[in-house]
């Protein structure tokens, strides 16, 4: 048992331990060559799950389209466009107001080429593509590739090269061919899907002049006690803490709240030895969290970890999602009772009876998990949904593990302590109320993912005033009935309102004219993670945002060490969804905006800037040579280079030497935490 508990807690903690440079696509590229004269270029990529690669001529002003290129081209030409294995699945985001379309999972591109001198074969190149995860967008990257004729048999192109010129001169065949290939200008008569041809630059330029400013500061950065993770290992945390919360609240439903004291003191009178009963309970509460763990980990195995990546941006998975949560609700309040089979039930309590040890305890957890099911059901349910929705493959295991663990504490807990027995509240019609109560919450939950669908058909029909209105109701008809002015079939009389009720009230209500202002384009911070954005609002009467004062690092840099004022380094990127979150709802803090823009030089880099640069640049990383051609590529290595990071948003604070003054910040909405990174660089600033 104990070899057990390590294994989960290694398993759990290997989870959430994750680098900062992220590499989520690999690529294998290679010749096929054939016994004609054309051969074929094979990229193969793999991505790590939870990741996409995006399709190649995606509109203007969205992320940056996969693409390939030609350095060197000697002794062939490109034969057609290049082709992908699959077609892409296509989603309309919200942020750049257009379909996108990606690859998940694996993908393999293929180019025709055509050899016009075997001899003389020779290509050289490279692919350039952007991968997104649903918290994080990397900065575009380029994958090289080398071929020349050692890669294919000269020997036997040359003869397909004869027979397909009968009657003619090869060598004078293969002269018009070199002439050709000499003479065109591919890159201004092929199509988008074809690789251009680009020349090699012959001399690159230096990265920089201020060569300090590009210094490394990783262990600089450290010292500060820096661990910023991804995205995702606060999806995990999330998710758990979601899981144990909805335990909690199962554990005050009607189905399960009577079971503690029976099943309790079914242990402790089973054997006169209290602790063979102690034993026994807590080995029972163990497997209530062993049955809902696998639960969790088959759910990823059946639909697959690609599977329930896709459904966080998925119109239907998401309507579905809605219909559920809101079948739940009903469920909840009163309409009828989603009951499994007594059969099932009535077969697991006789394997209990007939069976001893560990394997009777088993049974009889199994049992208790199928009696409860009427209420733990749509908690279940929604969290599952709200685990998978989240793009997390891990997610339902662990959610389902912190549901599990808050659901079998207090029958351990009780074993071991069984006086406490005796101030438990009774069953009554409060259990009712509990359930009523998440039933109003469950219908509040469904319209997120109706409002997902609707953003991804252009429906409008659920724009952001059309939201906060539903939400409103709903919290308002919640506090109506925590005060009893409300009543369904199901509830018992309630002859006073208690003082729990009434607070509960009370919240309610202030929750729904906390929205009120909303209707009329208040950012309304702590539901933005649940509204749609906000230029789905007809009528708006907010415009504060902020923008950076530069655009490039250096002239940033400059002019904060004229003015000796700190800077914040906003890595961002014109791909990055959770980017555009941290403006919206961070930045426009008033306190943050001050920050910002009075107290730091806020220098804004794009990492997927297609702007050229004046000539490429050619750097050494981890052995290998690469070449910065755009913008986007050269604060992208600032990032890599200096700061050992590449997703975004990544936010750093630096003095006018370029040396960090705080640990970085990467994607998490909390305006406090974010006020207190700005505050502790700035106190270090004046150290």
């Amino acid at each position: 048992m104990k070899k057990l508990i390590y294994f989960l807690t290694f398993w759990v903690v290997s989870l959430v331990v994750q680098a900062q440079i992220l590499t989520p696509v690999k690529w294998k590229i290679t010749l096929t060559d054939s016994e004609t004269a054309e051969k074929t270029l094979v990229f193969q990529a793999k991505l790590d799950a939870g990741w996409h690669l995006y399709d190649m001529n995606l509109p203007e002003g969205g992320p940056v389209s996969t693409s390939f290129a030609f350095d060197k081209l000697e002794g062939a030409e490109v034969a057609g466009p290049v082709t992908a294995s699959k077609e892409p699945t296509t989603v309309f985001d919200p942020q750049f107001n257009m379909d996108l379309r990606w690859f998940a999972k694996e993908v393999t591109f293929t180019q025709k080429v055509k050899i016009t001198d075997p001899k003389k074969f020779k290509a050289e190149g490279y692919v350039e593509f952007m991968a997104c995860n649903d918290e994080n967008c990397l900065p575009p990257e380029q994958e090289s590739f080398a071929f020349d004729k050692r890669n294919i048999d000269v020997e036997k192109t040359l003869a397909a090269l004869a027979a397909g010129v009968a009657d003619t001169d090869l060598e004078n065949e293969l002269a018009a061919a070199d002439s050709a290939v000499e003479t065109e200008a591919p890159a201004d008569e092929t199509s988008e899907a074809t690789p251009e041809y680009v020349e090699e630059t012959a001399v690159p330029t230096t990265l920089t002049s201020a060569e300090e400013l590009w210094a490394p500061v990783i262990d600089e950065l450290k010292a500060f006690g820096d661990v910023t993770v991804s995205a995702t290992d606060m999806n995990l945390v999330f998710i758990f803490l979601a899981g144990f919360l909805g335990g909690l609240v199962a554990l005050l439903t009607p189905c399960v709240w009577p079971m503690i004291p029976m099943t309790v003191s079914f242990f402790l009178k089973r054997t006169k030895n209290r602790s063979k009963a102690i034993r026994d309970a807590l080995t029972y509460g163990l497997s209530i969290i062993v049955i809902y763990l696998v639960m969790g980990l088959l759910i990823t195995g059946i639909f697959g970890a690609s599977a329930l990546n896709d459904l966080s941006t998925n119109a239907i998975f998401n309507i579905i999602f809605f219909l559920l949560l809101v079948l739940f609700a009903v469920s909840f309040f009163g309409a009828f009772e989603l009951v499994l089979p007594a059969s099932w039930t009535n077969k697991l309590d006789s394997k209990a009876d007939s069976t001893t040890g560990v394997i009777s305890i088993f049974f009889m957890s199994f049992t208790l998990v199928l009696v409860s099911f009427s209420c733990t059901g749509p908690i279940i349910g929604t969290l599952l949904v709200q685990a998978a929705s989240m793009g997390t493959t891990v997610g339902p295991a662990v959610g389902m593990f912190g549901f599990a663990l808050a659901l079998s504490i207090p029958f351990s807990l009780f074993a071991i302590f069984p006086n406490m027995l005796q101030n438990m509240p009774k069953s009554g019609g409060w259990l009712n109320s509990v359930k009523v109560v998440l039933g109003f919450l469950e219908l509040a939950l469904a319209l997120k993912f109706l409002s997902v669908a609707d953003l991804a058909y252009g429906w409008r029909l659920l724009d952001r005033e059309v939201f906060i209105v539903l939400w409103i109701v709903i919290f308002f008809l919640l506090g109506c009935y925590l005060l009893g002015k409300i009543k369904f079939s199901h509830d018992s009389d309630l002859k006073y309102v208690s003082v729990p009720r009434l607070f509960l009230a009370i919240i309610s209500f202030a929750f729904a004219v906390y929205m009120v202002p909303g209707l009329w384009g208040a950012p309304l911070k702590a539901i933005s993670a649940f509204a749609p954005p906000l230029y789905t609002q007809d009528f708006s009467l907010y415009d504060d945002e902020v923008h950076a004062a530069f655009d490039d690092y250096e002239a940033g840099m400059a002019y904060a060490k004229q003015h000796n004022k700190p800077v914040m380094i906003d890595f961002s990127g014109y791909g990055c969804v959770n980017c555009r979150k941290m403006e919206a709802s961070v930045w426009t803090d008033a306190k943050v905006k001050q920050l910002l823009e009075n107290d730091y030089v806020l220098i804004t880099l794009m990492v997927d800037d297609k702007t050229k640069l004046p000539e490429p640049i050619t750097i050494e990383e981890n052995g290998k040579t690469r070449k910065l051609r755009t913008i986007g590529d050269k604060w992208s290595y600032l990032q890599r280079s200096k700061f050992g990071a590449n997703a975004q948003p990544f936010y750093v604070l630096l003095d006018g030497d370029g040396k960090p003054l705080a640990p970085s910040y990467a994607y998490d909405e909390d305006v406090e935490k974010y006020i207190r990174f700005l505050e502790r660089g700035l106190n270090e600033f004046k150290k």
